[in-house]
């Protein structure tokens, strides 16, 4: 088995590997999953700072061009290709090239009768159909964007009112890849490589495979036989899930889905992609699982995180980011029948095992909070209703019903008001207005009154008290 405890030097090196009990143990499970799951190679790497901590790959079969697989071996990653088309989309907007609500007509005409918007592509509720017509676009060569409009991108194709309800659309990529390629004047597969790949000296990231790299394969469910799975040039639907990439390089691109390439896109932009639009809704389930804009979303007992699955024949791949720690973890594998969902939850807990997290010593020194902002905290009432509110570490807000209400985090806007980040009040204004000598009368967070008694009768309660004041019956 190939493996390291040590940061790989394609990477970049500095700081540390994982503890040499988690490495044992992440190398045990992969090996118990490639003989479980049957698959011909799986390769499994974790990912911290943009730097491959740990790679692990077990099996041999169906690699070109070396005999055990690496973080250098390539494999295909379907749909986390996706993730490549949403980016560059976001560049777009953030750029004022485009608006994510702009209907997709108003730049593509050939589109102007579907009414969806960008947003609504990147997100999967526009309503279109997941699949092309005809036979099944992953096996079969891949037609021109002219003829895939003409027999699957047409208002018919809606299956549902747009924004109405999630729907993974492979098709609504192909929309987006040509967004791209229109608004730079160029074929995708180049945009993504001068703008992207090139940037992050993804070189191992390509829209054909170049060994060493892995043969797409099928398992027979009965016997210890494969066939060899179809490689083609996808085309119009390449945007959907044709790039093919190794850990090293997703590492690279974990940097950016991570923030810390605002060179390549802004942070803020990035936690807008994470912000779940559209949910996975299974009858009797919970919702687990939700897509932002061009990322995959799961809630795990609250954990959440974030990034992309992909499928193609003869490959599954996952692709993993930990919002809490921006701990990554991939998984590459070159089988149809993939490797069982809680294969890389397993694999995430031990990675998370070895942080166990220590709350911040206190220390009052370090408090971002200014002095003039604390009168705003303590106890306030909203009609009769208990609340508190208290400051954050980092210098946020954070409103909380006692025992519960409309609770919520509001960020500072650096003028003495703040601007709700979640909740009830997300994106709504938190206002003190205060008195002639300066003392605060009341807090407004979106016309709710909140006063420090219960209908403080000084403050400008909105449709007045009665005039009994507070009365028995």
């Amino acid at each position: 088995m190939a493996r390291s405890d040590e940061p790989w030097a394609g990477i970049g090196g500095g700081g540390r590997g994982l503890d040499e009990g988690i490495v044992r143990r992440l190398e045990g499970r992969l090996a118990e999953e490639q003989v479980a799951s049957r698959l011909p190679s799986l390769t499994a790497g974790v990912v911290r700072d943009g730097k491959v901590r740990w790679c692990g790959s077990r099996g041999s079969a169906g690699l070109i061009g070396v005999t055990e697989a690496t973080a250098a071996t390539q494999y295909r990653i379907g749909s986390i290709s996706k993730t490549f088309a949403a980016v560059l989309v976001m560049r777009l907007r953030d750029e004022g090239v485009l608006e994510l609500n702009d209907p997709i007509g108003a730049h593509l005409a050939e589109l102007s009768e579907l009414p969806i918007t960008i947003a609504q592509l990147l997100s999967h509720t526009s309503g279109l159909r997941a699949e092309t017509s005809g036979p099944w676009w992953e096996r079969t060569p891949g037609v021109d964007f002219s003829e895939l409009v003409s027999s699957s991108i047409r208002p018919v194709d809606l299956l549902c009112r747009p924004g109405r309800r999630f729907h993974y659309s492979n098709t609504g990529y192909a929309v987006l890849g040509e967004l791209v390629a229109r608004k730079r004047s160029r074929p995708f597969a180049e945009v993504v490589r001068q703008e992207l790949l090139d940037p992050l000296a993804m070189v191992r990231t390509t829209l054909r495979p170049v060994p060493p790299c892995a043969q797409g394969l099928a398992v027979h469910p009965q016997g210890d036989v494969v066939l060899l799975e179809p490689e083609h040039d996808c085309v119009a639907m390449a945007p959907a899930g044709q790039l093919w990439s190794t850990v090293e390089d997703l590492a690279r691109w974990s940097e950016v889905l991570t923030g810390q390439r605002p060179d390549i896109l802004r942070s803020d932009t990035v936690a807008e992609m994470t912000e779940p639009i559209g949910l996975t809704d299974i009858p009797g389930q919970s919702w687990t699982a939700a897509y932002g804009l061009g990322l995959q979303l799961w809630n795990q007992d609250g954990r959440r995180r974030y990034g992309h699955s992909g499928s193609m024949p003869g490959f599954v791949a996952m692709f993993v980011i930990d919002a809490a720690t921006t701990n990554v973890l991939l998984v590459l594998s070159n089988s149809t029948s993939a490797f069982r969902p809680q294969f890389a939850d397993e694999l995430f807990a031990l990675v998370l095992s070895e942080q166990a997290e220590q709350p911040r010593a206190f220390d009052p020194k370090i408090s971002p909070i200014g002095v003039e902002d604390m009168d705003l905290v303590g106890v306030w009432y909203w009609g009769p209703r208990t609340y508190e509110l208290t400051h954050c570490p980092d210098g946020h807000l954070e409103l909380r019903g006692l025992p519960y209400g409309r609770d919520g985090r509001f960020k500072p806007n650096g003028d003495g008001t703040y601007t709700g980040e979640w909740g009830y009040f997300a994106g709504e204004r938190l206002e003190g207005p205060r008195l002639a000598d300066g003392s605060l009368s009341h807090l407004d967070i979106a016309s709710f009154v909140f006063t420090r008694t219960p209908y403080d009768d000084k403050a400008d309660i909105p449709g007045g008290l009665d005039d009994n004041g507070w009365h028995t019956l």
